[in-house]
């Protein structure tokens, strides 16, 4: 029962965060995650394993709600989506597939420096110039493997990387966001999906688990979430949104730092 409570505070919290700073869930999931498989004793070889696959699980749900939501408005630019999504698709679940030949360690200094990045990105405001058009066939498959390789790596929808490479082709930035959160959908897809696969044959594994992704800490995040992330977007119309941002890229700083440090301690 505790574990469960655990599970429904980690979304809570992720929800929370996404909507009232419209940051992808898998920032704050995996390293929640991590820090409560490690609390349940999980064999440590499974543990980023499990935190990957089981927040790539629950942005099939959230991503749904958001890609909905942003075409209402208008802000999906589809073409793009359906152009996009084969690099997507192998990317990920090449990136799934690399990510479990890989240490928790390596995971865990990886997924560190990627906090610290995005960190800096959210501190400092750096932000593409739109200097190029939406490549071809062969250029947008690359670029969409790239993003599915690294969103695998790291465990989100992959809005940090594809929101600054719709920005640089000259995309507003409100159908960038829009048109990510699309994009966020078939990475979900491949990443449970390659998760699960490379994870069926893997012992030692929790309860309750299908591969590498655990049922009971994706339902009880997905059902915290939901309820939270509304109420995130309400307040984000009566708070300072910049110094909040801010001060979430010290945590992320503090946290990915964390995270680098456990490699060696």
């Amino acid at each position: 029962m505790s574990f469960i409570l655990l599970y429904l505070a980690v979304g809570a919290v992720a929800g929370l965060l996404a909507g009232l700073l419209g940051i992808g869930g898998g920032l704050i999931i995996v390293p929640m995650l991590t820090f409560a498989f490690t609390s349940q004793a999980i064999a440590y070889d499974h543990i980023l394993h499990m935190a990957l696959g089981t927040s790539l699980a629950s942005i099939l749900f959230t991503s749904i709600s958001s890609m909905r939501s942003h075409h209402k408005r208008g802000a999906v630019i589809w073409p793009v989506v359906l152009k996009i999504t084969p690099g997507i698709l192998v990317g990920t679940f090449t990136g799934t597939w690399i990510a479990a030949m890989l240490s928790t360690n390596f995971l865990k200094g990886f997924f560190g420096v990627f906090l610290l990045y995005v960190a800096t990105q959210m501190l400092l405001g750096i932000k593409p110039k739109p200097t190029r058009e939406i490549p071809g066939t062969a250029g947008i498959f690359g670029v969409g493997s790239i993003i599915g390789i690294f969103s695998s790596l790291v465990g989100i929808g992959g809005g940090t990387l594809s929101v600054p490479f719709l920005v640089w082709c000259n995309t507003k930035v409100h159908k960038a966001i829009g048109t990510s959160a699309a994009i966020g959908f078939p990475i979900a897809v491949a990443g449970t999906l390659g998760f699960i696969v490379n994870g069926m044959r893997v012992t030692g594994l929790p309860s309750y688990s299908i591969g590498y992704v655990n049922m009971g800490a994706l339902a009880g995040i997905v059902a915290a979430s939901v309820l939270t992330a509304p109420l995130g977007a309400r307040l984000a119309h009566s708070l300072p949104i910049d110094k909040l941002r801010r001060l979430f890229a010290v945590l992320l700083y503090l946290v990915g730092t964390r995270m680098l440090i456990s490699v060696f301690f």
